[in-house]
């Protein structure tokens, strides 16, 4: 009897800025038999994100409880919260053959490259510092909180190197293509014509 099916994990990295996502709204519409990874976070929800949708929104004892129990893949304090993977969900679609699509930090991305050798990690960056400016401040951030993620941009381009792929975000439809073409996504529409 020939093995079960085993899916394969696409996990989105970068700064903060760097349309994250962005783009995996764009994989998530383009590609929604992927199974989306929902991470847990304790910072509060930014205007428009949907608690399930975008993050599981937490408090500090419910994140505890997860690390109690190694519940995550990965987690990190980022910029004054905690933010991490949930281990359950993706080892279940793994296990039924389903592709899973997961974002992070680039720290995250290092501790789930480990758990899964085979996962796919892009990066992705904009194409200049001042074009990250203008994502952060479009998404409310300013002053200290501002200046602290554009100091730490340059600490995580550093990093880059360490994933399968660099991605200059540009443009989102661009950058979808790049992505799907690194993780071998087609689109059934395209395999048709």
């Amino acid at each position: 009897m020939p093995p079960a099916p085993r899916g394969r994990v696409l996990f989105v990295t970068g700064v903060s800025g760097g349309g994250k996502g962005t783009v995996i709204e764009g994989l998530r519409r383009r590609h929604p038999d992927l199974a989306w990874s929902v991470s847990l976070t304790t910072r509060a929800p930014r205007p428009g994100e949907v608690d399930g949708e975008h993050y599981h929104f937490v408090d500090d004892a419910t994140f505890d409880d997860v690390i109690e129990t190694a519940g995550f893949v990965e987690w990190e304090k980022v910029y004054g919260h905690r933010s991490g993977t949930p281990r359950a969900p993706i080892d279940a679609w793994l296990g039924e053959g389903r592709d899973v699509l997961a974002e992070g930090d680039p720290r995250g991305a290092r501790a789930l490259k480990a758990a899964y050798p085979g996962a796919v990690v892009v990066f992705l960056r904009p194409p200049d510092m001042a074009a990250q400016r203008e994502r952060l401040v479009a998404r409310g951030t300013t002053g200290v909180d501002l200046e602290r993620r554009l100091d730490a941009a340059a600490r995580e381009l550093d990093m880059a190197a360490d994933f399968d792929a660099v991605v200059v975000n540009d443009t989102v439809d661009g950058t979808i293509c790049q992505v799907e073409r690194l993780f071998s996504l087609s689109d059934a529409s395209t395999e048709e014509d």
